[in-house]
């Protein structure tokens, strides 16, 4: 019962992303708002981190399975990829190495300050 709780609550703050998408046109879909409310949530400590994170541990877990559907999608729309296959590709891995260079420099920033604020308490 606490696991279907707690999907519960995710799948309903998810709606309620959605929902919002519906009625604000902005170009953002509702999973973003979705994860902002809980952000938000969790923040404020509206909802504490207890009461999502056995579901949320199980579907970090399972997320790999949710990339199968968009690949055979890819497989499928191949006829109109291959003519630019090559752009494409350069743009996946100039994008990605691009977010785990910035990524990494701001771990490393969170984490130097982190440190001065514990050297200088």
């Amino acid at each position: 019962m606490k696991y279907v709780r707690q999907f519960l609550i995710i799948i309903f703050i998810s709606f309620v992303g959605e929902l919002i998408h519906y009625y604000i046109d902005l170009p953002i879909p509702g999973s973003i708002y979705g994860m902002l409310i809980l952000f938000v949530l969790l923040q404020f400590k509206v909802i504490k981190v207890e009461h999502v994170k056995d579901i949320a541990d199980f579907l970090i877990e399972v997320m790999p399975l949710m990339f199968i559907p968009a690949g055979v999608g890819l497989l499928e729309k191949w006829g109109l990829i291959k003519g630019v296959w090559l752009p494409l590709t350069i743009t996946i891995i100039g994008s990605t190495l691009i977010v785990m260079v910035v990524s990494g420099r701001v771990s490393q920033l969170v984490i130097r300050k982190k440190e001065r604020l514990n050297q200088e308490s």
